[in-house]
């Protein structure tokens, strides 16, 4: 058996290149009493030397690798050693790696159908270029890179320009027909005939004046509806009617018309002006007794007569 080390093809196909160095040639006891190690170290010494080491003692750390120094590793194990191996299996490799040299190739042997899928994806995870995987023989061939782990390498890269695309060609009146907004364009529609009846009407500024009804508080602007002339003919004969509560302790309500309101206004700014006994029932509802009679009326000022217009829809 010739050295060699193999190495892949741009067709996808391998190659092999004939190399100098030693041979690693890495076996177990029970290798040995089977004679297996013996007649595969005889084959290789035919073409090459030879450097034999056992797979206890290279776990142990009882011997060193050299870096870089072998060519091709040989590991050949019985299927017992390579059960017994899948723990460390991965400290097994990182060795073989250092030790092997660019593009160095390691030979697994005698390896059974399941451990060979296996093996050859813990190769790819230590580093290593699987190139043939053999199940009926039991055998994996993986390659060492020729670039160590995490190298760096400048690609040349070549930029392409991108070949113009011609656009069409237009006629002078078919641009001219983009830009003419009265040319048809197809079926309009006619907007008015969207529209329904509802759309059509013209809402009322405000409602209609009932007699005894409820009414609006203040009539709208532009009123349209006779409720602004009926409020000034209100003010003007004074039959707009208000409430009003004296500050005695009883609290009596009486309704006045609008006259009476503002005979009872002048009268009261010209009274003396009335206190209560705490003096804080004008402030609300916070600072009043429990007994006080103004409880729910908003706060007003020392004297002022609290008024409620009846004309108001939310009385």
């Amino acid at each position: 058996m010739a050295p060699v080390a193999v190495y892949p093809a741009s067709d996808g196909s391998t190659a092999s290149v004939q190399v100098k160095g030693p041979a690693l040639v890495i076996g177990s006891l029970s290798t040995a009493e089977d004679g297996k190690y013996q007649r595969l170290v005889s084959e290789l010494e035919a073409t090459r030397p030879v450097e034999r080491q056992m797979l206890d003692r290279l776990l142990d750390q009882a011997t060193v690798l050299s870096a870089e120094s072998y060519p091709s590793v040989y590991v050949t194990l019985s299927p017992v050693d390579h059960q017994n191996l899948r723990p460390r299996l991965s400290e097994l490799l990182t060795l073989l790696l250092e030790g092997l040299s660019p593009l160095g190739t390691l030979h697994v042997l005698h390896l059974t159908s399941t451990d060979s899928t296996s093996f050859s994806s813990n190769l790819t995870l230590s580093g290593f270029h699987v190139l043939t995987v053999n199940p009926t023989e039991g055998t994996v061939i993986a390659q060492k890179p020729a670039l160590p782990t995490g190298a760096s390498l400048l690609l040349k890269t070549t930029t392409l320009t991108p070949a113009s695309v011609p656009l069409p060609r237009r006629s002078i009146a078919a641009k001219k027909a983009i830009w003419n907004i009265t040319s048809p364009r197809g079926d309009t529609i006619d907007a008015e005939s969207l529209l329904t009846d509802a759309d059509r009407a013209r809402p009322a500024a405000c409602e209609p004046v009932k007699a005894g009804g409820p009414r609006r508080r203040k009539a709208c602007k532009g009123c349209t509806c006779g409720l602004a002339e009926e409020e000034e003919a209100e003010l003007q004969s004074g039959l707009t009617k208000v409430v009003v509560l004296d500050g005695g302790e009883g609290g009596r309500a009486s309704e006045v018309t609008l006259s009476e309101k503002e005979r009872l206004s002048k009268a009261v700014k010209a009274a003396p002006k009335a206190t209560s006994s705490c003096g804080n029932c004008f402030l609300g509802d916070a600072f009043r007794c429990a007994s006080c009679p103004y409880i729910g009326l908003p706060a007003f000022k020392p004297g002022e007569k609290v008024e409620i217009d009846l004309g108001m829809d939310d009385i």
